[in-house]
């Protein structure tokens, strides 16, 4: 009798361990574990259930947990391992809403002669759409589209704008911007640049394709860039209604590539010039960076970074790489303020975002500078005295007239000359003294 009351006590201890541990178990998982959960309080220990003994012991007894136990949550569990942070960080994105395209258009910086021309663009193929939704005849226009103009004038940014608002009005089906250029579709031997230039197609059927410096396509001898031409100029018949191609570079080179192909020219018909941004301009997109990444300029230092960019403008007008320009000039002055505060002992929160003159100058890179001048000079003073100790050069004969000049060719002293010469006399004079 006192066994079988000892036995139905133990009986009772289990049970409630096991619903203790099916307590804890739901705290630590969500509710798509809820059937494990329930199977693990009937006291079933199936292999892929969380009714293991051993583990119910350990969760009772306050042990910590291994993974498939810890607080990660559902996804870990039903997955089978943890879920990789990328995936967590591209699910909140796709969460966030996305700002419009044409918000997005018209808050850069300069360019409106570009974003009038991207409206027009997007007016006219929503329009053309809408007809051809009601039935009414739509124009055949080609959307694809040259870009040029100088680098860094925004020619891939209104690209993948231009892409996202065809999705919008239902020109593309996706929406996403592919960007390439020579080294992307032209492979090393014959047959495989058709292959290349295909998987780079696929990738934009649905978007845009873009393909900067295009005329590097037609620079060469070879026919491997003629090859990615056809197999092209094919995609964009075969895909007329969800792939464009934009083709960006140089005015002039792109000017003649565009003209050195019928097919080409017959289906780029529709050019964008993209200008050099203003000095104004270029310096409202260093004080854009400013804001986005928490920083403060003192007036003195912003006026010398205008001055700057004034100056690398000025040097290189046909090919300044403007908005690059002023991201990587950003970017230096960064890196400068980065090492002058690596070197202070407690940087206060002023001392972290403002950027300051000494910020201007790479203080290392003026001492390596300096001290390659000091030994390139050093270097040709010790030439020198070789030269002069070995006797093949004499210092002093450095003023001497070399010995292949003419000697009537040499300038006689003033003095030999004076006393050489006899007195001119006045014949006036001497008619006076006659009379």
């Amino acid at each position: 009798m006192a066994n079988d009351n000892t036995e139905e006590l133990i009986r009772q201890i289990q049970k409630t361990r096991q619903e203790l541990a099916s307590s804890l178990y739901q705290d630590f998982f969500s509710n798509e574990l809820s059937a494990d959960m329930n199977s693990a309080a009937d006291g079933k220990s199936d292999s892929g259930n969380a009714a293991d003994p051993v583990r119910i012991e350990e969760a009772v007894d306050g042990a910590v947990p291994d993974t498939e136990t810890t607080s990660e949550g559902s996804a870990e569990a039903s997955s089978g391992g943890p879920v990789p942070q990328a995936q967590t960080e591209q699910q909140a994105k796709k969460e966030e809403p996305e700002e419009d395209p044409m918000d997005t258009l018209n808050s850069l910086i300069g360019l409106d002669k570009i974003k009038h021309d991207v409206r027009e663009l997007t007016d006219f193929a929503k329009v053309q759409k809408t007809r051809k939704d009601a039935g009414l005849k739509s124009v055949p226009v080609s959307l694809h589209l040259v870009f040029t103009g100088n680098p860094g004038t925004g020619k891939t940014t209104v690209a993948r704008i231009l892409a996202k608002l065809y999705a919008q009005i239902g020109i593309l089906s996706k929406g996403q911007l592919i960007e390439v250029d020579r080294s992307g579709l032209v492979a090393g031997y014959i047959g495989q640049t058709a292959l290349k230039t295909q998987e780079q197609i696929q990738k934009a059927l649905g978007g845009v394709l873009f393909i900067d410096e295009a005329y590097a396509l037609a620079s060469r001898q070879e026919d491997f860039g003629q090859e990615a031409i056809d197999t092209i100029l094919k995609a964009m018949e075969d895909h007329r209604d969800d792939l464009i191609v934009i083709v960006a570079g140089y005015t002039e080179p792109m000017e003649r590539f565009i003209n050195s192909n019928p097919g080409l020219r017959s289906r780029f018909n529709k050019y964008i010039e993209f200008p050099d941004y203003t000095l104004d301009e270029l310096m409202g997109i260093f004080d854009m960076n400013l804001r986005k990444y928490d920083y403060t300029i003192e007036e003195e230092t912003r006026a010398h970074v205008r001055e700057k960019l004034a100056s690398e403008k000025l040097a290189s007008m046909e090919n300044f790489a403007n908005a690059r320009a002023v991201r990587n000039l950003f970017e230096e002055i960064i890196t400068n303020q980065a090492r002058r505060i690596a070197e202070m002992e407690s940087p206060t929160l002023e001392d972290l975002k403002t950027l300051t003159n000494d910020d201007l100058i790479d203080r290392e890179e003026e001492e390596l500078e300096a001290r390659d001048v000091v030994a390139q000079l050093s270097e040709e003073d010790m030439s020198e005295e070789e030269m002069a100790v070995s006797g093949d050069t004499d210092v002093s004969d450095c003023g001497r007239i070399p010995p292949d000049i003419p000697e009537e060719m040499t300038e006689e002293t003033p003095e030999e000359t004076l006393e050489e010469t006899p007195e001119e006399t006045n014949p006036e004079s001497d008619m006076e003294e006659e009379e």
